[in-house]
């Protein structure tokens, strides 16, 4: 592609390097650059407008025109535009949210925040503690953390590593010693056939147990799971899943950390996922909706036994020796605090219940394609695996790339979705959405699909 001598499009491809991107594509063809957004809509530099069908990255929980957020961002930058919380300094944003979060929590027995400025550092963070923790128990050889394979639990070196996805590992020297993999608990997938959810999900304990004995329960420190994986293909747990690894969990001594960066906020319809699935972290990982993604802002919040044992810690070692510059920054805890305040008063968890009716209707109807092999999803969040053989779950050739392409005709047609693993595609509107918004964003998106499989898998 010819760019115009200075233009944005040019400037890009010359200078910026960008997250998850083919930046030879990049450099030939250049970014899709939008420059505004209202409501669930986003709108590009030649003023197309799209519906924003992953709310971002899984995100902007708010739309793109929350004026209450700009508010409360302006005037924070007016009265106290920065503060650490160094050395025990504090400022009244981050005071406000960190009690408005332990008094909300899923479980009774969290008590305490820690802040980040990302779900990746945040679960950088939550093996910083894990390790911590074990070290003032006087365990120091307990150190192992299990994940899935298909989970997404960032990119920060730790949270690299455990995120069971190859592409983040590419060339990068992940996964680090300590960051084991173990059973993905896709039913569609993985199953035996006949196997029913329940038998699945129990040999799914079942293979952590063995790896748990086969690596010594003595340096096995914690298991951390997504309530369902997100960027790995919104992938629900099979019944009776996280019931039969809590005790192996509880039978090891090991910690459950919940990463909650999708699906904390109310996308299920909970304002956890712990709640909907009825999990006990005793950490958990927080970020993305938070703040609606207005500003950048994660955490992790921590039970009050993680807490008492890193207070021993201090006793021992003097401060708690981590920690990032902009941890708990006054501005983004004000738009998280003023987040909280909007879905509390749009009473957001019976909004999220009441929308995702038809949401969940059409995702189903949209499973009955020939080409959808599975339609998965909970609350305003679900994904479809386009797939050659439905009867015999036979994917694509990954070469032939039919969910990008699939995704590539949705933007065409003015809607913006995520191709992921395995030929899904991943939908996570905005929670503002409408059932009205709803039916639009589907119709997009079966004509899409229907493209595909005539115009494209057609000549594959």
């Amino acid at each position: 592609m010819n760019f115009q001598a200075n233009s944005p499009h040019a400037r890009d491809a010359a200078h910026h390097l960008h997250p998850y991107t083919n930046m030879a594509d990049n450099e030939a063809n250049g970014p899709h650059i939008f420059s505004r957004g209202e409501g669930i809509y986003v709108y590009d530099d030649d003023g197309k407008k799209y519906i924003e069908g992953l709310a971002g990255l899984w995100c902007a929980s708010l739309g793109f025109s929350e004026k209450r957020l700009v508010e409360a961002a302006t005037k924070q930058m007016e009265v106290l535009p920065f503060y650490h919380n160094f050395a025990g300094k504090s400022c009244e944003p981050t005071i406000e949210l960190a009690d408005y979060l332990v008094k909300h929590a899923p479980c009774e027995d969290m008590a305490k925040v820690f802040f980040t400025n990302s779900g990746s550092e945040a679960n950088d963070t939550q093996v910083k503690i894990v390790w911590y923790y074990n070290n003032v128990m006087g365990r120091p050889e307990k150190k192992k953390i299990f994940a899935r394979t298909g989970a997404y639990h960032g990119i920060t070196l730790a949270a690299a590593s455990m995120t069971g996805l190859q592409y983040a590992h590419n060339a990068f020297d992940v996964p680090i010693k300590n960051i084991m993999h173990t059973t993905c608990p896709h039913h569609y997938h993985h199953a035996e056939p006949d196997e029913s959810e329940e038998a699945f999900a129990q040999r799914c304990a079942d293979d952590l147990e063995a790896q748990i004995i086969e690596e010594g329960p003595e340096t096995c420190a914690a298991f951390i799971a997504e309530p369902f994986l997100g960027a790995g293909g919104v992938i629900m747990p099979p019944k009776g899943y996280f019931e039969a690894i809590q005790k192996v969990l509880d039978k090891y001594d090991m910690l459950l950390i919940v990463d909650e960066v999708i699906s904390g906020f109310w996308r299920t319809g909970d304002r956890f996922a712990s709640e909907t699935f009825n999990l006990k972290p005793d950490l958990m990982t927080m970020a993305k909706a938070l703040s609606a993604a207005y500003l950048p802002i994660g955490g992790v919040m921590i039970s009050k036994k993680i807490s008492d044992v890193i207070n021993q810690g201090s006793m021992k070692y003097g401060l708690f020796g981590t920690g990032y510059t902009y941890s708990g920054h006054p501005v983004p805890a004000a738009v998280a605090v003023e987040t909280q305040k909007i879905y509390d008063e749009m009473n957001m968890g019976a909004h999220v219940k009441a929308t995702s009716v038809r949401f969940q209707e059409r995702l189903k109807q949209l499973g009955e394609h020939p080409m959808v092999g599975e339609a998965r999803g909970i609350g305003l969040i679900g994904g479809i695996e386009l797939v050659k053989d439905k009867a015999d779950k036979i994917n694509f050739d990954p070469a032939h790339k039919v969910a990008p392409w699939c995704v590539a005709k949705l933007t065409e047609l003015g809607m913006i979705a995520r191709p992921m693993i395995n030929d899904s595609i991943g939908l996570c509107p905005p929670l503002i959405i409408t059932d009205s918004q709803v039916d639009d964003m589907f119709d997009i998106l079966d004509q899409a699909v229907d493209i595909t499989h005539k115009e494209y898998v057609s000549t594959l």
